[in-house]
């Protein structure tokens, strides 16, 4: 059973910028396709970012294409999150999700394994 374990989460001030990392023990881990994610109170959660299992591939939300990066170290079993340029309206609870098999990388219903999530402010 994959369990994805977020990190790096923190308040940071608007222009900042953080990496967060999603880890994993079981070997699994690198042959599955990883979403980030987030959730601000009080509203649904929404897609970030996205790369395959091969780290060929990769999407971004219009609202971070140009500031974020995904990333993934197979040999650390490890898929990061590199957010520059940070917003207030970035914050929010980060997740990440895998799955092996994915119809729409956006949906978070499509994923099975998530991470309990780690928490972001971005002060003004």
């Amino acid at each position: 059973h994959v369990q994805p374990v977020e990190s790096g989460g923190r308040a940071v001030p608007a222009g900042g910028s953080l990496r967060l990392s999603c880890a994993a023990s079981d070997p699994a881990f690198t042959t599955l396709h990883v979403g980030w994610f987030r959730q601000a109170p009080g509203l649904v959660r929404e897609f970030v970012a996205f790369v395959t299992w091969k780290g060929s591939v990769k999407y971004y939300s219009d609202s971070t294409k140009g500031r974020f990066t995904i990333s993934r170290d197979k040999t650390k079993n490890t898929v990061f999150l590199q957010m520059n340029n940070l917003k207030p309206e970035d914050t929010g609870v980060y997740f990440c999700a895998a799955d092996s098999a994915l119809n729409d990388y956006w949906r978070p219903s499509e994923y099975t394994y998530w991470g309990q999530g780690t928490q972001v402010t971005v002060f003004s």
